[in-house]
């Protein structure tokens, strides 16, 4: 069973739709012994990383990711959720994340070419380290949707796919059972469901 945790961040229906349409025994959840039992969890998030960060801990739930992602439990963190893998934002402020991974989040203004526009939104191919059981079902140059102003940093070690947009912006990480999409799967289209569904079946 996978969890979907529920902070009250974001609207969850399209992932929801995309898990059901993969066959993914799924629940959109804010308790804390469902996270715990669950196989797998999925991190989402939308807004901004301070707010989010807050109405986690207020939840109950920022231990409880930490605690199962240190027991081996395979995460990922999509889009916001994401970038709450690392380890400091610097939106609006400086706000410490779960930590789970090396970097920080940073503006994409300033990083960018000044003619590209932010937020960065729209269909853009991947480069992809095959290696990432991520991928196991898609190809180098698939692309898939994004849309966010900040991106994460200082986290080579944690790469696992960049796209181009002036620079190559952090795309997706994996580190041992932590992963991230900054793209949204839910969104993508095939490739975003073959994505999930690698997802669902690391571990297996």
């Amino acid at each position: 069973m996978l969890a979907v945790v529920d902070y009250g961040v974001g609207n969850l229906f399209s992932l929801q739709c995309s898990l059901k349409k993969i066959g993914a025994q799924a629940v959109v959840t804010d308790d804390e012994n469902i996270i715990r039992a669950a196989d797998r969890i999925i991190l989402p998030g939308v807004g901004a990383f301070g707010d989010a960060v807050k109405k986690l801990h207020e939840s109950g739930l920022f231990e409880v990711v930490i605690d199962e992602a240190e027991r081996g439990k395979p995460l990922m963190g999509i889009c916001l959720g994401m970038q709450m893998l690392f380890e400091k934002s610097y939106e609006y402020g400086e706000y410490d994340g779960l930590g789970l991974l090396n970097g920080e989040i940073v503006p994409l203004k300033g990083e960018i070419p000044q003619n590209l526009d932010i937020p960065h939104m729209g269909w853009n191919a991947l480069s992809l380290d095959k290696n990432c059981p991520l991928f196991k079902y898609i190809e180098d140059g698939d692309c898939v949707y994004f849309v966010h102003s900040y991106f994460a940093t200082n986290c080579d070690s944690s790469v696992v796919a960049t796209a181009e947009y002036g620079i190559p912006v952090t795309a997706a990480v994996g580190k041992g059972n932590i992963f991230g999409c900054q793209f949204h799967p839910e969104k993508s289209g095939d490739v975003g469901l073959k994505i999930l569904k690698a997802f669902c079946e690391i571990g297996e």
